[in-house]
């Protein structure tokens, strides 16, 4: 991977103390609306490196996906996942001590969230606010406050290259809760650098279960050999990743061949 891409933890940490974003208990207290902002650490948050799975999308999802993972970024309407889906995920990151984010996305559930749209600012706007809404009053209702947002898909590399889209939702995470959400995102482009700006907290996320070109970004998913499903080649990934400092939390998509089996195997290194 190309280190020009990217800014080492150390670096970040010059400009801003890096939290362990996730270490409110997911019962804490709360406004009704709120979503939780969690203590400081002066630490590299690399240094405890967490697993988040996208979540909430596909019918007939794994439980251990919940029982795996430190934390949960679930799906909330945009791409995939309604009401009912949504309150289940949540019931089952609580009932493992699974942490809870928003994966909101642009609105395509037929394309789900994967292809790039030509959509009105101001409508996609409205699309996030609402989407993230939803999951706030439903996370509320099981006394569980959202700790972190993450965009799906399309919106997430989209974001990563554009500054307004960037913008878009760094001023989301910043402010349509009644405390900021951390920001988990590729590392080194401008999603990174607006969420800073912001005074937010930014989580760069590398994947376990999707490949990288030499220049570091993502293999197409259409290409061959873009979705990893053997288990020891994806915790080696998920080493060769931690090591370079870079990352805060690894990534595995619950829609993931072998998903299950991956999580697994990456617990038994990030315990």
């Amino acid at each position: 991977m190309a280190s020009q891409m990217f800014q080492t933890c150390f670096e970040l940490m010059e400009k801003i103390d890096i939290p362990d974003a996730f270490a409110a208990a997911p019962n804490a207290a709360h406004h009704p609306v709120a979503c939780a902002r969690a203590p400081r650490r002066s630490a590299c948050y690399a240094r405890r490196m967490l697993l988040n799975v996208d979540a909430g999308e596909i019918p007939g999802e794994p439980e251990a996906l919940a029982a795996l993972a430190h934390v949960l970024h679930v799906a909330c309407g945009g791409h995939a996942g309604d009401e009912g889906t949504m309150r289940e995920t949540v019931r089952r990151a609580a009932r493992f001590g699974a942490r809870v984010g928003a994966h909101p996305s642009y609105p395509d559930r037929e394309g789900f969230g994967r292809r790039a749209m030509e959509i009105p600012y101001e409508r996609l706007a409205v699309s996030l606010r609402d989407q993230l809404a939803s999951l706030v009053r439903v996370a509320a209702a099981e006394g569980v406050s959202l700790v972190s947002l993450k965009p799906h898909g399309a919106l997430y590399h989209a974001a990563d290259r554009d500054p307004s889209l960037a913008a878009l939702v760094s001023d989301l995470a910043a402010g349509a809760c009644a405390s900021p959400l951390v920001l988990v995102g590729p590392p080194g482009g401008y999603l990174q650098s607006a969420s800073l700006s912001r005074g937010l907290v930014f989580h760069a996320e590398g994947f376990a279960d999707r490949a990288y070109e030499e220049d570091g970004t993502l293999r197409d998913r259409a290409k061959i050999g873009a979705l990893l499903s053997d288990p020891v080649a994806a915790v080696a990934q998920a080493r060769a990743l931690a090591a370079t400092g870079r990352y805060g939390t690894i990534c595995v998509h619950g829609d993931s061949p072998n998903a299950v089996a991956i999580l697994r195997a990456l617990r038994e290194v990030f315990p």
